[in-house]
């Protein structure tokens, strides 16, 4: 699913959000999901980015990175916003697995000259906490060592309130979707308000 903004303005620099389900609107209408507000956002601000939604619900990071080299040719991307981990966390694939996964998909994106945003997940505590432990520092290892932008949690902020998540317990509901936005901004804002390469 590709997602554009600002119209048909020749070679406008985009913003490529490259996930999972938590980024592609799942279980609420398109409209309402994070990427489609921070759509808007742009748009508002009169911004010449467009946005490129490649989110797959059900994504790992294995399957991220494996397509990620054709989803950057199709797109070529000024921005990245990688969004992926929370499948391997919830299957309980290994860590190292995942890290190794995340920093091929970061640098991919680098070689081809975009800049990277990485966002944090965290998991239920009933995964164990030397996992879950494992997990949410995972994100912080890979953001550091390939030295790109981090947004620490996605969900930061989030109010452990029922109507916050659908009725999985697991997906945000539509009332969460602009927290979720304003977190990601957060970081990319400093990117967007500087002239694009």
């Amino acid at each position: 699913m590709l997602l554009a903004c600002c119209g048909t303005a020749l070679a406008a620099p985009a913003i490529l959000v490259y996930g999972d389900s938590l980024s592609a609107a799942y279980g609420i209408p398109q409209s309402a999901g994070w990427v489609a507000l921070l759509i808007e956002r742009l748009k508002g601000r009169k911004s010449n980015y467009t946005v490129e939604n490649a989110s797959i619900s059900g994504e790992t990071s294995a399957g991220g990175a494996a397509r990620i080299e054709a989803v950057l040719a199709r797109t070529k991307p000024a921005i990245v916003i990688v969004e992926l981990g929370a499948n391997d966390g919830l299957r309980g694939l290994p860590v190292a697995q995942m890290k190794v996964n995340l920093a091929a998909i970061v640098r991919a994106a680098k070689r081809r000259g975009a800049r990277v945003i990485l966002v944090g997940m965290l998991l239920p505590p009933n995964y164990g906490a030397q996992y879950v432990d494992e997990f949410r520092a995972a994100f912080r290892d890979v953001a550091r060592d390939e030295r790109v932008a981090f947004v620490p949690l996605l969900f930061e902020g989030v109010p452990d309130k029922r109507e916050m998540f659908q009725a999985d317990n697991l997906h945000p509901s539509a009332e969460a979707q602009p927290i979720l936005m304003e977190n990601v901004w957060r970081r990319l804002a400093l990117m967007v308000t500087a002239a694009p390469k």
